[in-house]
């Protein structure tokens, strides 16, 4: 399994347009910007297709001309920016299903002409088990909201495992009910907030990543050989190298946009 991280920001990203804190100052003294989350699973499985995806797949030379699915958490507009349905429809008609919970399929049908059948939906909600395009895709409930229900995924190929955690804040109890018996070769954990408190509870700061990752160690769902790297990363968090630092005392890792984890 390819694992290619498209982008690692939060919604306004790293840096910050507007911003002069040492964090926003220090990405741009190194030409480095981290743009909305998105991943794009073997070119074939597209996961949170923010407004900036299609020029990140772009920049990386890749294309999604075969793409078969597309799978959202949420309907925040970081996560998903459906008018690309409507310019893939000027391309091509081969079939697509469009998946995640009911807030993002009610906001992705008014971008396709309702007689393009080539592209299905399919509304998930938390505890559903489905295959997509032979990816075995467990819907997990988020700690966020987001004009209706907000989901996380454990994704499965029967060689490996990914679990993408994001937006939310610690999980709820359901979650780790889900995810009771299942192991994952890659957690992509979200990590907002950085060093700061008292933003509220739909996100992480490095505290809760940290309690989070300890409990899925504990749990059994990550163990020595998972990988652990932080998404959804905001300006809030310290300078590059401080938090590299910082994840390393509990064995994560934060990686730029554009990297590949092959598993």
């Amino acid at each position: 399994m390819e694992v290619l991280l498209l982008g690692t920001g939060s919604s306004d990203g790293i840096p910050n347009t507007f911003c002069r804190c040492t964090t926003c100052t220090d990405y741009r003294a190194r030409g480095e910007v981290r743009t909305n989350t998105s991943v794009l699973v073997d070119g074939r499985l597209l996961i949170d297709p923010g407004p900036e995806a299609p020029r990140q797949v772009s920049r990386l030379g890749r294309d999604l001309a075969d793409l078969p699915v597309i799978l959202a958490g949420h309907a925040h507009d970081d996560h998903l920016a459906p008018s690309a349905l409507m310019h893939r429809s000027w391309i091509t008609d081969a079939p697509l299903d469009v998946a995640g919970p009911a807030p993002v399929i009610a906001a992705s049908r008014p971008w396709l002409d309702p007689r393009q059948a080539s592209v299905t939906f399919s509304t998930l909600t938390a505890g559903d088990e489905v295959r997509l395009d032979g990816y075995l895709v467990l819907a997990l409930p988020a700690n966020h909201h987001a004009m209706g229900e907000a989901l996380c995924y454990l994704i499965e190929d029967g060689s490996a495992s990914v679990l993408y955690l994001t937006d939310t804040g610690p999980l709820p109890d359901d979650a780790w009910t889900a995810l009771a018996g299942h192991r994952a070769d890659l957690v992509l954990l979200e990590e907002t907030f950085g060093t700061v408190e008292g933003k509220g509870e739909q996100h992480h700061n490095l505290r809760t990543f940290a309690e989070t990752v300890a409990r899925l160690r504990e749990a059994g769902v990550a163990d020595a050989r998972t990988r652990i790297v932080a998404i959804h990363l905001g300006h809030d968090n310290p300078p590059l190298a401080d938090l590299r630092a910082e994840l390393a005392k509990i064995g994560a890792e934060a990686l730029p946009d554009g990297s590949v984890i092959e598993l």
